[in-house]
């Protein structure tokens, strides 16, 4: 096992220094809120769409904490994605992509009926550089500049207790913390300087999330799958800076480049509340052969704000997202063809993301499919998981998304805290 997780941490190292270049997202509509919410989910649960329902013995299940109370396996797994995007409008398409970590996570046992589990992953993404062009007054040309960078990590603490048979119980606590940045750059065709305003915000905070789970049997070989969470309101601080002035557009040279006090407006120091997300799922399967389920999420985004940074175009709705997904293993046992051991996943998922740009609500539909991959004569596996989806609309002047991404994650599993038995 010792060697297995030393292995695990060169990849993710090797991941990591090819990742630095980019922050898990180029997406212009990453501006509003706190940046893209990235996956919280194990790339198993992502290649079913994102379901968060399914609960085994091996498993990790790192968005319903209530998966922890079944595990029975030591568990170091992690994971890390890439993804191909193409941004359109009415006139142009470009194409860029982005390398990032996905989680890293350790799941421990305590005793039959109690899991933990701790690690870290990351929250929210900004990374995003939009130009456009207007004229003014005395018709010049005037180019606009906003570009984003930085984002949210959090770390986690986990636990789940079994209370009575088939019904689980979990909460983990969240400390979410990262920086952001906004720059907003324009020049006028003929003017010697431009002008450059910056914003950075220090951000830091805690919410909860609490999972339950009821498995039933039913005639003796199929599981009813029940599950709720609750993701609390996450209560962020944010301690902000901002600076204004004009440079060269010969040198690119800062001139008169000043911090700007924002004690007086009351922005030094703002809060960010991100709503309560709660979600429903229902599932029915027979183990170790094949699971169908469903999940709803709600989250009351129309309360969010942010005080410090507050386009005009951005406004705020309820989210929800619908959630379907599966597997399949022909044969979990076979000796004689590892193709029949192989676990099969798919799945779909469509989003009101809450996001109102330009009076449009933006939506995102994706199309998921994987595999997993046993590894060793354990239980170790490979998981991978595609992922294929559109983003937003060319309509209002908005950008579309079209996507593709592929993840790769290793899970380790092995049995410690074993008592040893001399025969």
């Amino acid at each position: 096992m010792v060697k297995k997780i030393v292995l695990l941490i060169l990849c993710l190292t090797a991941i990591t220094a090819y990742s630095q270049s980019g922050n898990g997202t180029v997406s212009p509509y990453s501006f509003g809120g706190i940046g893209d919410i990235r996956p919280q989910a194990t790339i198993e649960n992502q290649a079913m769409g994102g379901l968060s329902m399914y609960t085994d013995s091996i498993h990790v299940n790192l968005r319903n904490p209530a998966a922890l109370g079944k595990l029975r396996l030591v568990t170091f797994t992690a994971a890390g994605g890439h993804k191909e995007v193409k941004l359109k409008d009415f006139t142009n398409e470009e194409s860029s992509s982005v390398t990032s970590l996905e989680y890293i996570s350790l799941t421990l046992p305590l005793s039959p009926k109690f899991g933990a589990g701790f690690g870290v992953m990351p929250y929210t993404a900004l990374g995003y550089n939009i130009f456009s062009e207007t004229t003014n007054a005395t018709q010049d040309t005037v180019l606009n500049q906003f570009s984003g960078d930085g984002g949210l990590n959090k770390v986690f603490l986990s636990v789940g207790y079994e209370i009575t048979k088939n019904l689980h119980v979990g909460g983990t606590v969240n400390f979410s913390f990262g920086n952001l940045q906004y720059q907003s750059v324009q020049s006028i065709d003929g003017v010697q300087y431009g002008t450059i305003n910056t914003r950075e915000s220090e951000v830091s905070g805690y919410d909860f999330n609490f999972g339950a789970t009821y498995t039933p049997r039913i005639k003796s070989k199929y599981t009813l799958f029940t599950s709720l969470t609750v993701n609390t309101q996450a209560n962020l601080v944010s301690s902000n800076s901002e600076r204004l002035g004009s440079f060269s557009l010969t040198t690119g040279q800062e001139i008169e480049v000043r911090d700007v006090d924002l004690e007086p407006a009351n922005l030094r120091n703002t809060e960010l509340k991100i709503p309560t997300t709660t979600t429903l799922g229902l599932g029915f399967g027979r183990d170790k052969k094949w699971f169908l389920g469903a999940e709803y999420s709600l989250q009351g985004l129309s309360s969010f704000r942010n005080d410090f940074i507050d386009p005009e175009n951005v406004a705020y709705e309820d989210g929800n997202t619908i959630r379907v997904g599966g597997y399949f293993v022909p044969d979990y046992a076979s000796f004689t063809s590892y193709l029949k051991r192989i676990t099969y996943r798919a799945g779909a998922r469509t989003s009101r993301t809450g996001l109102v740009v330009n009076d449009k609500s933006i939506h995102d539909f994706g199309i998921t499919f994987g595999l997993g991959l046993p590894v060793g004569g354990g239980f170790s596996n490979m998981n991978l998981a595609f992922e294929y989806g559109k983003r937003g609309t060319t309509v209002a002047n908005l950008i579309e998304e079209t996507y593709f991404k592929v993840s790769v994650g290793l899970s380790f599993n092995d049995k410690w805290f074993q008592k040893r038995k001399i025969n």
